[in-house]
């Protein structure tokens, strides 16, 4: 009978709790539960958090974060910009001098310190881009391109070979991440080289050779005493023969872009001997000669001997068109770390909520089982979902704790044990929409074709391709050089005061006697020597030069492809972008419904415990599913925050959707702290 009258008790009880629920669903659908489920615009903040932020420019209310950052607002702690030039000096001893170069800022920017808090890391994505600009050791290991380029630049000014600058994209300081989704195109590695010992080298610069073009001064000279018996004493008239000599010679060279080449050289020399048969005694010599050159088939013109400075100017536009594509690259991975940040942790909280529930349901039946209301299985149950909880939020930590070192490794130049351990507190938990998300794929695919560096590096490689083409075309041509000399020459001494020449008038000298009469004899057209005359050498068969430049020819044409398959991947970057972010759209709003769902869910499985018609096993069950959907949601939602980021990235647009010059990049230190 008692039996009877207590499964008539649970009939009738769970009969009134479907019939309440039926009449009044709104009642029943109204939040009970201390949790509530996450929503696109983004879950609420933990008291610590000062608000969330939004970073792209969008047109959307403002929100906290962005207030304080406005109110904020102020000139950062001026750090100091990086710059490195070729020096300029007008002190004649500066081109013999080495150049000293400042060692590598290695401290953490102001703006860091900024942003801390109580011991905590307080970031915006806007503060965490800031902070990669100016610590980042990827983009600060690039910013030396710059004044590598202009050393190279202004090697090849006078005639030198251009060295090339390393314009690849480095990524050492913000790998790592959790699913990383969209980041930058693939990368394709090829076999070993196939040339000799495995170098492959290019046609890229070949051609005649280019003389340097800076002038160069030589100086050349000695003195000479010579003490010589002679055999003979009728070869000097002096048994035993004394001479001093001295000699100078002083030579100016110069070699001009045209191919033009200057020589002028001059000699000045002074003889003395005890010798009686010189009529004059000392000698003195000089001699003065131009020699003009000009080749007129190979080595010809400006595009053979300017093909290193056209060169290295191009790589000044390949430089900063590569730091744009390092500062994409970069920002672009900081975005998507920041998202994996808030991803882990928000998803710490869930874990931290699903764990506080499951003990509160612990301790409560607990106390059930003391009055013997409940079986222990209960209980045990209970025990078994708080550890099962306790191990979730384990993971989550763990997953927490990385992608904070994974943030502060990308933001920071050096280690501190203070900023290692400190927590990172991510401001922003959603975006705006990505304007690029309504635009039609044409205009996406036009804009990515006119913004992004890597069409314009392929399109100047091709240029260099062409240019070193007509220059290995001047190759070919046989050598033939036109040349002209021009010189003079003078000679002075006084009379020999022991010439015992016969008859005595071979004694007599009409010569000047000093120096400078001899200087001017050389110059003024005594005694002129000129020459005009022509250089020609023929390779007979040419095979070297030929087979450079049928390989120069092949290789534009590689070129050529290149270039194509360069906007055709682009073009296939962008489509594949703009679907992945429609489908994580798609996702996000199934995973919204699917945790809207579950919260409901839970809370009706809460009023039926309340009412007696279910078990608190139930509730349990139900609410570790919604916070499973909760999780499911957080990924759905940080998926589609990195696929934003990989659109702007397929488009070119990250620099401009996400505000960061391009100029504080350069510098390192950006105009505004938040």
């Amino acid at each position: 009978m008692k039996s009877l009258k207590t499964s008539l008790g649970k009939t009738i009880a769970t009969i009134a709790a479907i019939l309440l629920l039926q009449v009044n669903p709104a009642w029943a659908a109204e939040p009970a539960a201390p949790q509530p489920a996450p929503s696109s615009a983004g879950t609420a903040l933990p008291p610590e958090a000062p608000g969330p932020a939004v970073s792209r420019a969008a047109a959307a209310p403002i929100s906290l974060a962005q207030a304080m950052q406005q109110a904020q607002q102020q000139p950062a702690i001026q750090a100091t910009p990086f710059h490195i030039g070729m020096p300029h000096s007008h002190n004649p001893f500066s081109p013999y001098m080495p150049v000293t170069v400042p060692p590598p800022n290695l401290h953490n920017s102001p703006l860091l310190r900024t942003l801390i808090r109580s011991g905590k890391l307080y970031l915006s994505l806007h503060d965490a881009i800031a902070l990669a600009i100016e610590n980042n050791l990827d983009i600060a290991y690039f910013r030396y391109n710059f004044p590598i380029a202009q050393a190279d630049y202004a090697r090849t000014k006078a005639g030198g070979v251009a060295n090339g600058v390393n314009t690849g994209i480095m990524q050492s300081s913000t790998q790592g991440g959790f699913s990383s989704s969209g980041g930058g195109g693939g990368e394709s590695s090829g076999s070993a080289g196939a040339g000799a010992g495995g170098i492959v080298t290019s046609t890229l610069g070949a051609g005649v050779y280019v003389p340097s073009f800076d002038p160069y001064l030589n100086f050349n000279g000695y003195v000479n005493h010579t003490v010589q018996e002679e055999g003979n004493v009728f070869t000097y008239g002096v048994p035993i023969f004394d001479q001093n000599n001295i000699e100078a010679v002083a030579n100016y060279s110069q070699s001009f872009p045209l191919g033009t080449n200057l020589s002028v050289s001059y000699v000045g020399q002074r003889f003395a001997n005890n010798s009686p048969y010189q009529a004059i005694n000392p000698t003195l010599y000089s001699n003065f000669q131009l020699v003009l050159s000009q080749p007129l088939l190979a080595g010809f013109g400006f595009a053979t001997n300017k093909r290193w400075i056209v060169i290295a100017k191009q790589d000044l536009t390949v430089t900063n068109l590569a730091f744009r594509a390092q500062v994409i690259a970069t920002v672009t991975q900081v975005e998507n770390i920041y998202w994996d940040l808030v991803n882990a942790y928000e998803n710490v909280q869930v874990r931290e909520r699903s764990l506080a529930f499951a003990q509160e349901t612990l301790q409560d039946d607990q106390k059930k089982l003391n009055l013997n209301a409940i079986p222990a299985l209960q209980v045990m149950k209970d025990e078994t979902d708080v550890a099962s909880s306790e191990g979730d939020l384990t993971i989550a930590r763990a997953n927490l704790r990385l992608n904070e070192l994974l943030m502060k490794n990308a933001l920071t130049r050096s280690d501190s044990p203070a900023i290692d351990e400190m927590p990172v507190i991510p401001l922003d938990r959603t975006g705006p929409p990505d304007p690029n998300a309504s635009k039609s794929i044409d205009t996406l695919i036009a804009e990515a074709e006119k913004n992004r560096p890597d069409v314009a590096e392929e399109q100047i490689a091709m240029e260099k391709a062409r240019a070193s083409l007509r220059s290995i075309r001047s190759e070919l041509l046989p050598s033939l050089n036109l040349y002209g000399v021009y010189g003079g020459a003078g000679i002075a001494g006084p009379k020999n005061p022991t010439c015992n020449l016969s008859p005595a008038t071979e004694c007599n000298s009409d010569l000047p006697t000093g120096f400078g009469d001899m200087f001017v004899n050389t110059f003024n057209y005594s005694s002129p020597d000129y020459q005009v005359g022509m250089n020609l050498s023929i390779n007979l068969r040419n095979r070297v030069h030929k087979a450079d430049q049928l390989r120069a020819a092949l290789e534009y044409r590689q070129q050529q492809i290149n270039y194509e398959e360069q906007k055709k991947t682009i073009r296939f970057d962008v489509r594949n972008a703009l679907f992945a972010l429609q489908q994580a759209q798609a996702r996000v709003q199934a995973a919204q419904q699917a945790s809207d769902l579950a919260q409901r869910t839970f809370e009706i499985t809460t009023q039926e415990q309340r009412l007696g018609a279910v078990s608190s096993y139930d509730t349990l069950v139900a609410q570790h599913q919604l916070a499973i959907a909760q999780s499911a949601f957080l990924a759905a939602q940080t998926a589609y925050e990195k696929a934003q980021v990989n659109l702007d990235r397929a488009t070119g647009e990250t620099l401009e959707q996400t505000g960061v010059s391009i100029e504080d990049a350069k510098a390192g230190v950006v105009g505004y702290a938040p």
